[in-house]
């Protein structure tokens, strides 16, 4: 228990500098990483240990497995950041606020649009952050505050992680686990399905504020959005397999819901015709078409996974990218497709990419100090440590516990895969040392995994880049933390009654 608490304190540590005294990601990640340094190497022998990578060479691998990370991270926020400059001197932008203001004019109406239905669709197809720093900026254009714009992101496409990327997290646990990823599918959609309906409610409750308080109304919008994606997304979930819970929901619910919408629109009245909101979308459109050709085509998607640059280092250290199927690769091909689309001028498109650049330098620094705090701990096993000790003093009560696992997972490591990864083996061997049913466990990790992404500081510091927000990831933080513990909480809940 001694080791656990240990390996506890540099995260309580970054979430007291994040949350009460408001210092940003990166003074609190720099920080966290300092102390880190001196309990993984004092309590946890880092550097020391027989066999492995002396402190000098085990420092630089964590250096290195870090700013690799930032990179390929970098890679997705530059190209998400040059298609919102590029709206912005187009026009497209208030082109869309327009096309969307011919469905409905009510601002919480827009959230569901954008927040719910778009990022989750989004997350679906391409995941590792892109959903929410498309998302961002979309709502800072319709008139929310950059905190809000991406507190809301965040918490609204948290529901799709377990299944985000064509079903990338549960397919790292199948290759681990033994089990199909059908079966650890429909283990996972259950917990969201009795509790995401709860977020579009959150996220009208987070969009209120003076003259957007919400109607009577808007909660039966809110109802209609949880139920038409939810019931498709746990039925593609239960029946067909992990790829297209997401993406399917989200298609279908957001169908359903404008279908909805233009029955309740009273006034036909058009200020931009279908073709100006095709070339305003141009981006976004390339990039779903894009999504679904690479995702969804078993020879193309292979091709291009095959192109992989990977590295080691001292037999422990490792980074790997596969740039033509990388998601940042296809914003850049978005990027570009729309610059020619919506006839961009070379100064616009030079502009827009001098400003995407200039603003990553901040976010650059603020991903190393998360990044290198999360692979120390990894690599430490100070990971490791917390997990064994809650499961030790917790015993049978441990399905409460087990989805706070997955939380801790995305929360340090920055993505619902890698939590995965890190503790689908130790979620399988403790359920069965404490005799409950594997496939249940695999899948409270799963859904933890997921809600993790709702207070992650790489997401946080990610989309609040795509709308100016460095130095303010406390602010969001602090917006959203209640929401997750609330969220997991009652998963917890769920998992032991289930169990």
């Amino acid at each position: 228990m001694g080791l656990g608490i240990a390996a506890l304190l540099p995260i309580l540590l970054v979430l007291l500098l994040m949350l009460a005294l408001r210092w940003s990601a990166a003074r609190a990640g720099l920080v966290g990483v300092g102390l880190a340094v001196l309990i993984a190497v004092w309590w946890f022998g880092f550097g020391f240990t027989p066999g492995e990578p002396g402190l000098v060479n085990g420092s630089l691998g964590v250096v290195l497995e870090a700013g690799f990370s930032a990179l390929t991270i970098l890679w997705i926020i530059f190209p998400a950041l040059c298609i919102h400059q590029l709206q912005l001197r187009t026009g497209a932008l208030v082109i869309l606020q327009r096309g969307l203001g011919q469905l409905s004019d009510n601002p919480r109406i827009l959230v569901l649009l954008v927040a719910w239905f778009f990022a989750l669709f989004i997350e679906g197809a391409a995941g590792f952050g892109t959903s929410a720093a498309l998302a961002a900026p979309f709502l800072v254009s319709v008139g929310f505050a950059p905190v809000q714009a991406v507190s809301i992101a965040l918490v609204g496409h948290a529901v799709g992680v377990s299944f985000g990327a064509v079903g990338t997290p549960v397919a790292a646990q199948a290759a681990t686990s033994g089990l199909s990823g059908l079966e650890i599918g429909a283990a996972t959609a259950p917990y969201h399905l009795l509790l995401g309906w709860m977020i579009p409610f959150v996220l009208l409750i987070l969009a209120g504020s003076a003259g957007r308080r919400p109607r009577p109304s808007d909660w039966g919008w809110a109802a209609l959005a949880g139920l038409s994606f939810l019931l498709p997304y746990f039925l593609l979930a239960k029946y067909l397999g992990p790829e297209l819970p997401t993406l399917g929901g989200a298609l279908a619910g957001g169908l359903v819901f404008v279908w909805a919408l233009r029955l309740r629109r009273t006034s036909q009245h058009s200020t931009v015709s279908a073709a100006q909101v095709v070339r305003a979308a141009a981006p976004y459109l390339v990039l779903v078409g894009l999504v679904l050709l690479t995702r969804l085509v078993p020879v193309l998607r292979e091709a291009l996974q095959h192109l992989e640059l990977s590295w080691m280092l001292f037999g422990r250290f490792e980074g790997s990218f596969a740039p033509l199927y990388h998601p940042g690769t296809l914003l850049l091909i978005g990027f570009l497709a729309a610059a020619w689309w919506q006839r961009a001028t070379p100064a616009d498109l030079l502009s827009a990419v001098q400003t995407a650049t200039l603003q990553l330098v901040g976010v650059a620094l603020a991903l190393l100090a998360m990044l290198s705090l999360s692979r120390l701990m990894v690599h430490a096993d100070m990971i490791g440590a917390l997990a064994e000790a809650a499961a030790n003093a917790l015993g049978h009560s441990w399905p409460l516990l087990a989805p706070w696992v997955g939380v801790l997972g995305t929360f340090v490591t920055g993505s619902a895969t890698a939590s995965n990864i890190l503790f689908s083996e130790f979620q399988q061997a403790t359920a069965q040392t404490l005799g409950l049913p594997v496939a249940a466990m695999l899948g409270a990790q799963g859904f933890g995994a997921a809600v993790g992404n709702i207070i992650c500081p790489h997401n946080i510091i990610a989309a609040g880049a795509t709308v100016a927000l460095v130095g303010q990831e406390g602010a969001v933080l602090r917006k959203t933390l209640g929401i997750c513990l609330l969220y997991v909480g009652l998963g917890g809940l769920l998992v032991w009654l289930f169990i």
